[in-house]
């Protein structure tokens, strides 16, 4: 199936008081593994490649940005590819080249005044060539290579009157808000503040954005849904999915050498968890 917009998608999910996930993507393996979980589910999803993972690929966005594509491409499920948390602006502009239709320009570490500049610049390339672009405001905190952050310090969390001048001074598409949640959470413990996120919708006219939902649990999930929130982004939890198959096929398997035997069974529980959180969030 071609590829469809990251736009279509939030916007459709929005209108139908539901959420769309965008899962991101590190190997072939975890593409596959979220379009065969949209598939199970029935819905759409976004495959997302951070920064991140373009360095850990040599800093090329060329290869996983083309694999993610094909992967997306064979699907019978409606997926969109989206280049998340960017800070290089050179690798922003390498996005439209590479099949990207929308992108998140991460210019939260900066003071507001940087950020509102920076992000507006990245909204005018971006909209001047079709392009969905997400930012950020708050700091989620729990990317690597950051320093640990309190979710729930004093703050850190987004202020609905703030993000309202942001995005009217950036005209960004979506906002990416931190009402209580982390990047990198192993456990599904954390604790949203769903008034917080109400007041954010009714203050801003654009779809909002959950990262670090990994550590967030579903009755959570479905209540901050219910609250506001359109695009619910998940990466950890895939990693851990991953890692927790493999490291149990070769406890079992020690004398297994073949990645394929412990790829496998490593990307069905990737599927899996993708398939769990689609029907969290979109049903």
């Amino acid at each position: 199936m071609p590829l469809v917009s990251t736009a279509e998608l939030v916007t459709g999910a929005r209108a139908a008081a539901r959420a769309v996930a965008a899962f991101n993507v590190i190997t072939v393996e975890h593409a596959e593994a979220i379009a065969a979980g949209a598939e199970a589910a029935g819905t759409g999803a976004v495959l997302q490649v951070s920064e991140n993972a373009v360095k850990f690929h040599g800093g090329d966005l060329a290869p996983i940005a083309a694999a993610t594509a094909a992967v997306a491409r064979a699907s019978t499920a409606r997926l969109s590819l989206h280049l998340d948390h960017v800070e290089d602006v050179a690798l922003l502009h390498a996005a439209h080249a590479h099949g990207f239709g929308s992108v998140m320009f991460d210019a939260s570490r900066r003071g507001y005044g940087e950020n509102v500049k920076a992000t507006a610049e990245a909204v005018r390339w971006g909209h001047e060539r079709g392009m969905w672009v997400e930012a950020e405001l708050g700091r989620v905190g729990g990317k690597a290579g950051e320093p640990p952050l309190d979710a729930h310090a004093p703050g850190v969390r987004t202020d609905p009157a703030e993000a309202a001048a942001y995005v009217g001074d950036t005209g960004v598409d979506a906002l990416a808000v931190a009402v209580g949640s982390s990047h990198a959470m192993t456990e599904r413990t954390a604790t949203l503040d769903h008034a917080l996120i109400t007041r954010l919708r009714d203050a801003v006219p654009v779809p909002l954005v959950l990262h670090g939902s990994s550590g967030v649990p579903d009755t959570e999930l479905r209540r901050a849904v219910a609250a506001g929130m359109a695009k619910i982004n998940v990466g950890t939890a895939l990693n851990t999915a991953f890692t927790g198959a493999i490291r149990a096929f070769l406890e079992t398997h020690p004398s297994a050498v073949d990645p394929r035997t412990y790829l496998a069974p490593a990307r069905e529980a990737m599927a899996r968890t993708v398939a769990g959180f689609l029907r969290t969030v979109s049903g």
